[in-house]
């Protein structure tokens, strides 16, 4: 039986309530931060990772990272004179671009650049992020890494994923004396390419963690605005 207007109404009003409520809470957070915290630091987290947000939030006990909505972000330090919170936060607004987080914290300036600078994470390739090796698995038996280690150190990959590696991954693969086999080379990505899911799904196949995640600083605020130029 299909929904009446008046129900599916009712669905839309309470999500639109939710989705204000949610503004608002964050909204109120990035104030309340505000009045606590010495330094701001506006960091941008576009394809953000979910273990790097571990990493940040377990790094920086004691102080506090909010992630959101970029306009509300924009919004709760004030995006003119005479909307900002404190002297100065206008121009910090300006920073937020992107998927933006706020890292809100009384530790110097001196080390929380050092911390960002130095930090970097390896993680698999995404679908459509550019390939940043060139990688082709050899002709022979499949082994678990592909070639990217030699034969004496590696494992022959299992024969239970040799249907997914050739009707999933469409690799062109058969079994032989219980081995996974290929028949010549078979080339997955060059460096530069853009990758697509089944690209990106057989790098991680093959334990190719080739991505270095990193987070850029787009500035601070100590009362003034230092920017700075990635």
């Amino acid at each position: 039986m299909p929904r009446s207007k008046r129900s599916k109404l009712v669905t839309l009003a309470q999500t639109e309530k939710k989705g204000k409520e949610n503004k608002t809470r964050l909204f109120d957070e990035v104030r309340s931060a505000l009045d606590t915290f010495k330094y701001i630091w506006v960091l941008q987290f576009d394809d953000i990772r979910t273990p790097v947000l571990q990493d940040v939030r377990n790094d920086w006990v004691g102080s506090k990272l909010i992630l959101g909505k970029r306009k509300v972000l924009q919004k709760a330090l004030g995006e003119t004179i005479e909307e900002e919170y404190k002297d100065n936060l206008h121009q910090l607004s300006k920073l937020c671009e992107g998927l933006p987080g706020l890292l809100f914290t009384d530790e110097s300036p001196e080390t929380v650049e050092a911390y960002f600078k130095a930090y970097s994470k390896q993680d698999y390739s995404r679908a459509k992020s550019r390939a940043p090796i060139d990688f082709t698995i050899p002709a022979g038996i499949v082994y678990s890494r592909g070639g990217q280690i030699s034969i004496e150190e590696d494992v022959p990959m299992s024969h239970s994923l040799e249907e997914t590696l050739r009707n999933k991954l469409k690799v062109p693969t058969k079994i032989k004396a219980g081995k996974i086999i290929l028949e010549e080379p078979y080339v997955v990505c060059n460096k530069g390419d853009v990758l697509d899911t089944r690209q990106a799904l057989l790098l991680k196949q093959f334990g190719v963690a080739a991505s270095e995640f990193k987070i850029p600083i787009l500035g601070y605020y100590d009362g003034e605005v230092h920017k700075y130029d990635n």
